[in-house]
This record gives C-alpha cells, sequence and structure tokens, in this order.
C-alpha cells in the first residue's frame, strides 16, 4: 500500500495568518495529527490538556494536546493537535481532514472534497 504525504501550514488560532508548513503523512486511522511540539512552541501554540494513547505492542504513552489552525490551499480548519515528541511520526489525522473538509480515497489514495452536510430544521433552509 503507498504511503500518502502532504504539506501543509499550520498556524496558531490566535494568530492564524501565521503558519509553518509541516509536511505529514495522512494516516487515515489517526484520530489526531501530531506535530513536533518545537514548531507548535514556535508558533505559540500551549498544550490544552493530555491524552494517553495506546501503541501496537500493547504499550501506553502519553502526550500533550492542544488546537492548531490548518491551511491547504483555500481550505481552513482548526483541529486538535498533538505535541509530537523524538521519534513521533508527523502524522495527519481525520478529525483535521474533516475540519479541512477532505477525506482520503483508501483505494487511490487521493484527497476529495467531504460532502458537506447541514442539518436544519424545517423545509425553509432557516
Amino acid at each position: 500500500m503507498g504511503l500518502t504525504v502532504l504539506e501543509i501550514g499550520v498556524g496558531n488560532p490566535a494568530t492564524p495568518d501565521v503558519t509553518e508548513k509541516v509536511e505529514f503523512l495522512i494516516d487515515s486511522g489517526a484520530v489526531y495529527s501530531v506535530v513536533p511540539t518545537p514548531i507548535l512552541q514556535k508558533l505559540g501554540i500551549s498544550p490544552l490538556a493530555e491524552e494517553t494513547f495506546r501503541l501496537a505492542d500493547g504499550s501506553k504513552i502519553v502526550r500533550k494536546k492542544g488546537g492548531a489552525v490548518f491551511r491547504y490551499g483555500d481550505r481552513v480548519g482548526v483541529s486538535d493537535v498533538i505535541f509530537g515528541e523524538e521519534g513521533d511520526s508527523m502524522l495527519l489525522g481525520t478529525l483535521t481532514l474533516e475540519a479541512l473538509g477532505l477525506s482520503l480515497d483508501p483505494l487511490r489514495r487521493e484527497l476529495k472534497p467531504l460532502p458537506m452536510i447541514l442539518a436544519v430544521l424545517g423545509s425553509s433552509g432557516r
């Protein structure tokens, strides 16, 4: 199976026009995106919580979690981000893909626009 890699801008929600380009491995099995801690610190993004993750070998690790702006072309989204530590892969997870209005076609390994659906009450659309 091939890998899908994408360069995306990452920024602080407080200053969304200032971004750092990061090359991510798109992992449709990952929920969260992982960005190296030094990049997030440089952008002034602070951790808000900690999350425990289970690895493939059954062991557990704890990582800090915050929020970041992600930019890809004219698409902009805000998503949770994990503060990556040494040895962690830079992953783009499904929450970030969805925030950008994108999905990964698992067979073609290509990004496709995500159908945006909004539920409204009544038939008038208001």
